[in-house]
């Protein structure tokens, strides 16, 4: 192993907690759905490729970057709406297993189209601030990845506003802990539904566009984004917002440290042996019927009151 000083592991720390901000957007959006619907979104990538793609198809037109961002968000919650409409709402009754597969399906489906409208060629998205790198203690730090960490940042507070201080948030939060009684209430499980998709999607393609200057944007990059999401959301338990920013931000520091410490090569591997591990040290308390149990009262926002839970 080779000896490195205090620098070089800030280097990998802080290096981590950027990409890792990239896997707290992605789980956010498959906590959100999964604790709205009880649906596990294995497409959830998906809109990250969407949003990188679309960013730098609205640049080659013409648009300048912050419009182009701005449009490629917007198309992709638009696309995120038509998929639940058109593959959820309509399967709706169907069991927990179908109801994952169909995501599965959409994934899948997303991706050929994405490689039939731009081939497999990679594409460059330009970098927010051009710059040298920052010098933090030692370790070079790049200007897009401030950029990573402060885009997250943002998002996580817009997030806990639209949630907590506003009446739309309160009914996306009733429907987490109670769809039955929510209904009862006069809030539309099935708006609700589409606003989540709405919002998941959303989040992923700002994570799509701001992760596409550091990696080349292609048709496929959506499915290990999507996958690291949702890691990171299983880390943090599948239904809490605070435990999807942990759980992101840990793999992206165990991941960073993985690969400078022992080689790049594993850097894929260790996600998925966090998650195996994840779920052997909760074999008794993780869902036996995955994509179905109920959010628990408060755990959408990270607290904790346990209601009587209904199947949705």
């Amino acid at each position: 192993m080779p000896n490195y000083d205090l620098s070089n592991y800030l280097q990998f720390i802080l290096s981590g907690l950027s990409t890792g901000s990239i896997y707290v957007l992605v789980a956010l959006g498959v906590v959100t759905i999964y604790s709205v619907t009880g649906i596990v979104n294995l497409a959830q990538g998906e809109y990250c490729m969407l949003g990188a793609m679309l960013a730098v198809t609205f640049i080659r037109w013409g648009l300048p970057l912050g419009l182009a961002a701005a449009a490629a968000i917007i198309g992709v919650t638009a696309i995120g709406v038509l998929i639940e409409r058109l593959t959820v709402q309509p399967a709706r009754s169907a069991s927990s297993i179908t109801l994952i597969m169909i995501t599965v399906g959409v994934s899948i489906v997303v991706r050929g189209v994405a490689l039939l409208a731009w081939g497999t060629a990679p594409f460059s998205l330009p970098a927010f601030t051009k710059g040298p790198p920052l010098d933090v203690l030692g370790a070079a730090v790049s200007l897009q990845r401030l950029w990573i960490l402060g885009t997250a940042v943002v998002t996580l507070l817009l997030l806990y506003f639209l949630l907590e201080r506003t009446l739309l948030g309160k009914a996306v939060r009733a429907c987490a802990i109670n769809r039955q009684a929510a209904g009862l209430m006069g809030i539309a499980a099935s708006q609700m539904s589409a606003l989540v998709f709405a919002l998941s999607a959303a989040l992923g393609a700002v994570g799509g566009i701001v992760i596409a200057p550091l990696m080349l944007a292609s048709y496929d990059m959506g499915l290990m984004l999507g996958l690291k999401g949702f890691v990171a959301a299983v880390i943090g338990g599948l239904t809490s917002l605070p435990g999807a920013v942990i759980g992101g931000l840990l793999l992206g520091v165990i991941e960073s440290l993985g690969a400078g410490l022992i080689s790049s090569g594993f850097k894929d591997a260790i996600a998925f042996l966090v998650l195996l591990l994840v779920i052997f040290a909760r074999s008794g308390r993780f869902p036996n019927r995955l994509g179905r149990r109920p959010a628990r009262a408060g755990e959408l926002a990270g607290r904790g009151a346990r209601p009587t839970e209904t199947r949705p």
